[in-house]
């Protein structure tokens, strides 16, 4: 198996500075590099053995606290085992945390991350790819159409909110995309209906993005979290081989 070093690392931003976790093969080569989008729960654990288990397939991989404005990571207080049912107030705290993100100041971060991992010594020239989860599939998407001279390919996994009918939903950045696209859907997932898996297939398609779209039977949303009661070990397994295949088709 491959040593992996993981380090906490520092990420300047154009408004502030924004705590990672940066996960690469022990032996400092460069490697093909993944930016991993976090769920709403945060850099914590559960992201970072995530992190590692790419690093041990070759690759180098930052993790960003996209809350950092709100402080580092815990920047809300988590059990070891999330259950959001039965503690609803964890939810309650993120929500306006999460809607604080805009758009805007997400792709601002983006650059400064992507900015970051074209300056590492471990992390191979070139584009690289995204990877990410819940809101992170939502950031992973953007990312991907903001920036698309940087990113080889993305992948999202039980994302939500992907294709709305608001002005700034994600999917309307599907004309400026050039990687290829990979989205794991969650089954019957509240935050993204039939309808809006339908308009993001459409605006893809249309758009002539390289992408495959599938809905995981049975998984719920947040199915590849370990750390959560909507994990789902068989839906997760998947997952990877499908975001491992992903990458070695683009690197």
């Amino acid at each position: 198996m491959t040593a992996v070093q993981g380090t906490a690392v520092d990420i300047r931003t154009e408004d502030g500075t924004a705590d990672a976790y940066l996960a690469h093969p022990a032996d400092g080569a460069p490697r093909p590099a993944v930016l991993l989008y976090m769920d709403a729960f945060g850099l914590r654990p559960a992201l970072r053995a995530m992190a590692d288990r790419l690093a041990q397939a070759g690759y180098t991989v930052l993790v960003p606290n996209v809350f950092y404005r709100h402080g580092r990571a815990p920047v809300v207080e988590l059990p070891e085992f999330i259950d959001p049912g039965a503690r609803p107030e964890i939810f309650e705290s993120l929500m306006p945390i999460m809607r604080a993100l805009t758009p805007e100041a997400a792709m601002r971060d983006a650059d400064a991350y992507l900015r970051r991992l074209a300056e590492c010594p471990m992390a191979a020239d070139g584009p690289v790819a995204l990877t990410g989860y819940c809101m992170g599939a939502r950031l992973a998407l953007l990312t991907a159409g903001t920036h698309p001279e940087r990113v080889a390919a993305a992948a999202g996994f039980h994302g939500g909110r992907l294709a709305t009918e608001s002005p700034d939903s994600p999917h309307l950045v599907a004309g400026h995309i050039t990687a290829e696209l990979y989205f794991g859907h969650a089954d019957q997932d509240p935050s993204l209906p039939v309808e809006q898996i339908e308009r993001l297939e459409a605006a893809l398609t249309e758009a002539g993005v390289r992408h495959r779209c599938e809905v995981y039977p049975g998984a719920g949303h947040g199915f590849t979290q370990s750390d959560t009661a909507a994990y789902d070990r068989e839906a997760d397994e998947r997952h990877w081989a499908a975001l491992l295949d992903l990458l070695k088709r683009t690197f």
